[in-house]
């Protein structure tokens, strides 16, 4: 059996080992490139034997982990690892990698690449900084008067 023989064959067991190639699914492979794409980041904990990856759904954790050991050795993705998770943040060149792997137009971007809503409309803040004379809102009077000096229960004051 060839196999076997290249085996022995190889002066260190690791050179042969990293030689294989994992099989994963393509439908896994589809599922963990459309969620990196989508989301722009993938947050994979360092655990081997973990049956699923907790936020890509068909995936064990090996496969994720795999895919995105396999991106980030052509550039597709930066990798930071802290407390045995790995975070992969897609690069530029990973959207437009996924971009054509998955068949998407270019309209369609990650959430890390939208813009932030902005604040909600509701009051103006250069009104709220300064009360009715000029004065700051926050100094004196308004709804702070159940500060006062003397009385309450707090620390040193009341009964």
């Amino acid at each position: 059996d060839q196999g076997a023989q290249e085996y022995h064959n190889c002066s260190s067991f690791k050179l042969f080992k990293s030689s294989i190639n994992m099989f994963i699914p393509k439908a896994n492979r589809i599922a963990v490139f459309s969620y990196l794409f989508r989301e722009g980041v993938c947050v994979v904990k360092k655990d081997t034997v973990s049956p699923t990856h907790p936020q890509i759904e068909g995936a064990t954790n090996l496969e994720v982990l795999n895919l995105m050991k396999s991106l980030e050795s052509r550039g597709y993705v930066r990798v930071t690892f802290s407390w045995q998770h790995s975070y992969c943040y897609l690069t530029p060149e990973g959207i437009e990698y996924l971009r054509g792997y998955l068949a998407l137009p270019a309209e369609i971007v990650p959430n890390t690449h939208k813009k932030a809503a902005g604040r909600p409309e509701g009051r103006d803040r250069e009104e709220d900084k300064f009360g009715g004379e000029g004065k700051p809102a926050f100094r004196g009077g308004g709804d702070r008067e159940y500060r006062s000096r003397e009385g309450g229960f707090g620390r040193g004051g009341g009964m």
